[in-house]
Parts: C-alpha cells; structure tokens; sequence
C-alpha cells in the first residue's frame, strides 16, 4: 500500500503593478497546477511591485499557521520596479541555494542565456517554505513541472520541502 500525499496550504501572490484577477495568467496557472496536485489554495492575492508592499503580504503569511507554502510570481528580473528578492530574502531563516540555480538549469533549455536574468529564490521562514518565481506562466510552469510538484510532495524520497512544513512530521526548521 503506498503511502498517501498530504495536502499542503499554499499562498500565491502576483506582483504586478498593471495585473489583476482577470489578466493574472501566472497565479491562475499557479493556482490550478497547485489544485490539480491535491493542495488547496490558502490565498491568492496580487501586489504592486513595491519592497514594502510584498514584504507585508509574505510576513503576514509567514506568521499564520494555516499558510505552509508561499509561491510569489513577478518582480524577479532585474527592471528598475523589480524587488521581490530584496522583499523576501531578508524574511527568510534559511535559503535554498540550489532552488534558484536548478531552476535556470530548467529554464535555459527553454530561453537559453536569457534565464540568467531571472533572481528566483528559494527558503523557509517559520516553517514556510517560499518560493519567488519570475512573472512569466512559463517561467512558472518550469517551475512547478520541474521542481515544485514533487518537492511539495510529501511522498517524494528521498527528501522533500513537503516534510519541513508539515507539523506532525516534526522535521519543521
């Protein structure tokens, strides 16, 4: 008998100064690849590209129990409006290095040298996990096909993020 997947809540948050609900084509993919995995969307909101703005969104997440994940989409490249990492980092406990370099490894086969502008990033802060993905759907289908499906994932070995978030399984940071 295989062991069964445990749900997680994820959060999307779109950070866009000219998106909204209806021309939001990154966190609507987010949110349906999420749902179609078996996770429930705990929240899904969109920021303008301001510090201050994203950071208060992802702190609010970051501290309420019912979030586990957190998936931003925008404000990765390097334009002048562009913030999310400088917003997040500084929230974060611990980053996962390796998040933002496998993701440009997937990337590059699709864009090629082009992926080295995108600043994604991976962490955990109070035992959320969060991932800053680039404003693109594509850009964030590569990054749930490739790498988020599986390692939010409680069943994925030999390791997961999935883990790390779930209470009960006690290996939280």
């Amino acid at each position: 008998m295989s062991e069964a997947m445990i749900p997680l809540r994820i959060a999307v948050l779109t950070v866009s100064d000219t998106r909204d609900f209806n021309s939001d084509r990154s966190g609507a993919l987010l949110a349906e690849r999420l749902a179609e995995a078996g996770h429930q969307l705990a929240e899904r909101r969109i920021v303008i590209d301001d510090v201050y703005r994203i950071r208060a969104v992802v702190s609010e997440w970051i501290a309420d129990p019912e979030v586990q994940v957190i998936l931003t989409t925008g404000g990765t490249g390097f334009t002048g409006r562009d913030s999310t990492p400088e917003a997040v980092s500084v929230l974060l406990d611990k980053r996962i290095e390796g998040f933002g370099e496998q993701f440009r490894q997937l990337s590059w086969q699709e864009i090629g040298s082009s992926t080295i502008q995108s600043r994604c990033l991976g962490g955990l802060a109070n035992a959320t996990a969060i991932f800053c993905l680039p404003g693109s759907s594509g850009a964030c289908r590569t990054a749930w096909d490739g790498l988020l499906l599986e390692q939010l994932d409680s069943r994925h070995k030999p390791c997961n993020f999935a883990n790390l978030v779930i209470p009960e399984r006690g290996q939280h940071v």
